[in-house]
């Protein structure tokens, strides 16, 4: 979905009438918010939730009820963020939306009585197969996120345009503004690192970004081949690296990692795994296996969730993918050693988590994101998008805040 001011926003600028389970859509969510330390308060005045007496508690406030519950009604796990999206609920005045959404994401699996979520397959909508990770529906689902535009990166990201989690250096108080690009850059040389990647490496980067690991490959004396689906990312990432003078040692393409051939030293792949979907996992670690050179090693980061709540969420249609990623999927890290285990002759050798890095990364993003709104706009984004960027980048802070959500860097190598 295009998300230009000239988009069609058709389930936003439509105000849903009337829906038969609003009322019982209103009723859960009063259950759930008494067992969420917030306070929610509706228009007139009433206030329920398990802080609704607790003056300075994160604040929910629903603006138009019946919009809301009948959104949640139609569709709960795409409704609520189109509420967000279209002004139907905010977070109260001096509260972050990411300080309102921790508590619920720490409950999120217990928030809707276990009675109701027996009911699940009746509510839950199937991924649609237009999503579907093949060569040419993967280039689509990349091209819907990634190639909105370079600029639009820009206003938010630090100067490497690095879009993953940074690594902060250990014991440092709050990651400030400051912060940012020398965390990122700690983050690719620990990659680097973990992919033993040295002078003569023959490289592969599955995934290019903007090409900040790439350069710094080569600046350690490697030869990388990165590959991405991103026509906006190939072309920055080509700029930045001829500016860099390393040119005749990375090569960028525009191509599938299904379609790379050869033998590499070491690959890298940063927060890739995500967008393979579940289907290409066997394909992706098959593929890391059939391109690694014997006594190669493989480096990958990817954000994680627990094992039981992608096995309760894995073939449901979400806002996520419906506005941000689609055709993606968070793998636990028990479905990883799985698949590596019966596709490969791979294994996990090393492992770095990083969550609470990542919740650090996600809320400075969100800062510059909505600092630099005014250059953004200008950019041809409407006050729409600004809204469904800002729950994107806060509710993923929220996950990893409460620990829903991880990131870890792995090591992969054969085991004989």
């Amino acid at each position: 979905m295009s998300c230009s001011s000239a988009a069609p926003w058709p389930a936003i600028a439509s105000v849903p009438g009337p829906h038969v389970g609003a009322r019982l859509a209103r009723w859960l969510f009063d259950q759930a918010a008494h067992s969420v330390p917030v306070r929610v308060r509706y228009p007139d005045g009433r206030l329920v939730g398990g802080a609704a007496e607790q003056y300075g508690a994160p604040e929910f406030v629903v603006v138009r009820p019946a919009a809301f519950f009948s959104r949640l009604a139609r569709d709960t796990k795409i409704g609520f963020g189109e509420a967000y999206m279209a002004g139907d609920w905010r977070a109260g005045d001096g509260c972050d939306l990411a300080d309102l959404l921790t508590p619920f994401a720490a409950r999120l699996g217990s928030l809707v009585p276990r009675p109701v979520q027996r009911l699940r397959a009746l509510v839950d909508r199937p991924l649609p197969t237009e999503h579907e990770n093949t060569v040419g529906g993967a280039r689509s689902n990349i091209a819907a996120h990634y190639d909105l535009s370079n600029e639009l990166f820009a206003a938010f990201l630090d100067p490497t345009m690095t879009y993953s989690s940074a690594w902060f250096p250990e014991g440092s108080p709050r990651a400030s503004l400051a912060d940012l690009e020398v965390g990122q850059l700690h983050k690719i040389d620990a990659m680097l690192d973990l992919a033993q990647v040295r002078a003569g490496s023959a490289v592969l980067e599955i995934g290019s970004g903007w090409g900040a690991l790439a350069i710094r490959a080569a600046q350690r004396g490697a030869r990388v081949l990165t590959v991405t689906l991103s026509e906006e990312q190939l072309a920055e990432a080509r700029r930045r690296i001829d500016a860099q003078g390393l040119a005749d040692r990375v090569e960028v393409r525009l191509q599938d990692y299904r379609e790379v051939s050869g033998r590499f030293d070491a690959i890298v792949s940063v927060e890739m795994l995500e967008a393979v979907g579940e289907a290409y996992w066997p394909t992706y670690f098959a593929g890391l296996d059939r391109l690694l050179a014997p006594g190669g090693t493989a480096a990958i980061q990817t954000i994680t969730m627990p094992h039981e709540r992608v096995l309760a969420t894995r073939h449901t249609f979400g806002w996520v993918q419906k506005y941000i990623f689609p055709g993606g999927l968070i793998p636990s890290l028990r479905l990883v050693e799985q698949t590596l285990a019966q596709h490969t002759g791979l294994q996990v050798t090393a492992r770095r988590d990083l969550g609470g890095h990542y919740a650090d990364t996600l809320r400075l993003w969100r800062n510059q994101f909505m600092e630099n709104w005014a250059e953004i706009q200008g950019q041809g984004f409407d006050h729409t998008f600004r809204r469904m960027w800002e729950l994107y980048l806060a509710y993923s802070e929220a996950g990893f805040r409460s620990g829903y959500l991880d990131v870890s860097q792995l090591q992969l190598r054969r085991t004989a």
